[in-house]
């Protein structure tokens, strides 16, 4: 997996902040969804690469929890973890076991379950 993030990276548009990063997602079935993080000058509107994949995931008819692993790269010397809006998106669509693997480009990663890396999620009993 290392070697497809790696290569991924390079697909990444950071042009503001050259905070590159790459995300794969596996589902259930096997089958693979890759996204990368693309940025603009309106800031808001970017969107990271792990919801890239997960979205990519979504429109090819996938639902929720069938998401097997997830797996996030940042081009950056320490191990980068998901933001607090993709953190959201991964509370609501995998399961609470389901591990997240954030990786270095040289390989060292940190591996965590879902309800570890959000042990405290917003979801739909929270709007009630």
């Amino acid at each position: 997996m290392k070697e497809k993030l790696l290569r991924l990276l390079n697909n990444s548009y950071a042009p503001y902040s050259n905070f590159r990063v790459s995300a794969i997602v596996v589902m259930n079935d096997g089958k693979e969804f890759a996204g990368v993080n693309v940025e603009n000058a309106a800031y808001g509107s970017s969107i990271c690469a792990e919801r890239s994949a997960i979205l990519s995931a979504i429109s090819s008819g996938y639902k929720r929890y069938d998401f097997k692993e997830l797996y996030v790269m940042c081009d950056n010397e320490k191990i980068g973890m998901p933001c607090f809006a993709c953190r959201q998106v991964i509370s609501e669509m995998f399961k609470e076991d389901t591990l997240i693997t954030c990786m270095k480009p040289n390989g060292q990663s940190l591996v965590l379950k879902v309800k570890d890396l959000c042990p405290y999620p917003f979801g739909s009993d929270d709007l009630k």
